[in-house]
């Protein structure tokens, strides 16, 4: 069974990550051709109208394939976004160490750095955007000496990428000074991500901790920051842990609802469960561009949250949000039809349960649920719109005999003491009353219903 499941995960792995290519890129900045691998989603010939958010690779001869896994595994549970990966190759000639050539003094690119810097901007990433659907979030990662390239971009006034992996940063002179002070002076979101462990290279580590005490001090709602110091690791192992903290760090807003946020975030809050949800996806599309619609399950959550605290209001609002997602579905008839359903306004409750039937199923959510739902109703609004119902003899001069009569009345009958009503009398009353009375009481017409039994 362990094997067939791990079958099963290289299966879907290859899935999420079907399109994998290598390309010859020339290079007329570093007058010689490179080679990049492109990863695709597999979604991105089906959704042609999807953009996706692109992530660079220095050193990509060995961080393609760790960053693709960790990607796919977040995909299969929706906790992380499908992207573009664009690996660099660097380490077929060793040409890793002339591309991150910098200067001793200004610690700024120099030589063949200063054109592998340009090539990247000017070059590498203009070309993926043209040939591909790529999002303006942009993320690079390296390790070693290419983690301490990538920083140079935040260089830049208007810097080139939106999130930064600095795997065990080899850092050029001052960056443990300069990296702090850039990442409090941009404005623009910035996502920094850096990473060392006890068995790390030693002259590395302090520089790395130095960086951290400087940028962990930084506080501004435009920059996330996390810094992991992993103990047991070593220069190279961790690479592995790093990946996924670095991924799940940066796109933290995208994963669903889960138990704890259930519980501790919104649970607990006295009102505005649906501004809540809303604000969760209006938070992805403004700090990392992505654009995507309301995951059916924290819809759930939030219908949770508003029966727990009996806000049935708010259903209203939060069937609004359900229409914009969701236009075909049943989804935002149902939630109508919890409203009416929690107030006791039963007519509407079953109408909306009605509306929902002829929509299309969605989630959990089945016509055949949604009829039983509003059978269960039509079998109380029977009990609440004909509740006075009586039994009397009648005499008939005319037979000469007594027979037995039932009669039903409205149940505004009392309370509306003006209002005249149909009368209906069914003959044959022993087999027609009961559906009559059934189809009267969900049509709400409120009429006086009459049963004539067998005389006695």
């Amino acid at each position: 069974m362990k094997r067939l499941f791990l079958l099963f995960l290289c299966i879907q792995s290859a899935s999420v990550f079907s399109q994998k290519t290598t390309e010859v890129l020339s290079s007329s900045r570093l007058k010689e051709d490179r080679e990049i691998t492109i990863g695709l989603p597999a979604s991105y010939e089906k959704n042609t109208g999807k953009s996706y958010p692109l992530l660079v690779l220095l050193d990509g001869d060995y961080l393609f394939d760790p960053f693709q896994g960790a990607l796919s595994y977040g995909a299969y549970w929706d906790d992380l976004p499908e992207m573009i990966i664009v690996g660099i190759s660097q380490n077929k000639n060793n040409e890793r160490e002339t591309d991150c050539t910098v200067d001793e003094t200004t610690g700024l690119p120099a030589e063949k750095g200063e054109k592998f810097f340009e090539f990247i901007g000017l070059e590498l990433v203009p070309y993926i955007q043209k040939k591909y659907r790529t999002s303006p979030f942009r993320i690079v990662a390296g390790h070693d000496i290419t983690a301490g390239f990538l920083n140079l971009f935040l260089y830049k006034d208007q810097p080139l990428f939106s999130a930064y992996i600095s795997l065990s940063p080899e850092l050029a002179t001052g960056m443990e000074e300069q990296i702090p002070e850039r990442l409090n002076l941009i404005d623009q979101q910035i996502f920094y991500y850096q990473s060392t462990a006890d068995g790390d290279v030693k002259k590395m580590q302090k520089r790395i901790r130095a960086l951290d005490n400087e940028a962990k001090a930084i506080n501004k709602p435009t920059l996330n920051y996390k810094f992991d110091d992993f103990k047991g690791s070593t220069h190279y192992s961790l690479v592995l842990h790093s990946i996924p903290n670095a991924l799940y760090q940066f796109f933290a807003a995208y994963q669903p609802i889960s138990n704890n946020e259930f519980t501790e975030k919104i649970a607990t809050l006295p009102s505005g469960y649906v501004d809540y949800l809303s604000n969760k996806y209006d938070i992805l599309e403004k700090t990392l561009n992505l654009k995507t619609p309301i995951r059916i399950n924290d819809f759930k959550a939030i219908e949770a949250a508003i029966l727990k605290n009996k806000a049935y209001a708010e259903f209203e609002k939060l069937a609004e949000l359900s229409r914009k997602n969701y236009p075909k579905s049943m989804l935002a008839d149902y939630q109508l039809g919890l409203m009416y359903e929690k107030t006791d306004d039963l007519k509407k409750a079953i109408k909306s349960y009605q509306n929902a039937f002829q929509k299309e199923e969605i989630g959990e959510l089945t016509k055949d649920m949604i009829l039983n739902k509003a059978e269960e109703l039509k079998g109380k609004l029977w009990v609440y719109t004909y509740s006075q119902v009586t039994k009397i003899m009648y005499p008939s001069f005319k037979l000469g005999e007594k027979g037995e009569v039932i009669i039903g009345l409205p149940e505004s009958y009392e309370k509306i003491l003006t209002k005249k009503y149909p009368l209906i009398l069914l003959l044959d009353g022993d087999y027609l009353f009961d559906p009559f009375h059934g189809e009267l009481c969900y049509g709400a017409f409120g009429m006086i219903i009459q049963r004539l039994f067998s005389l006695v």
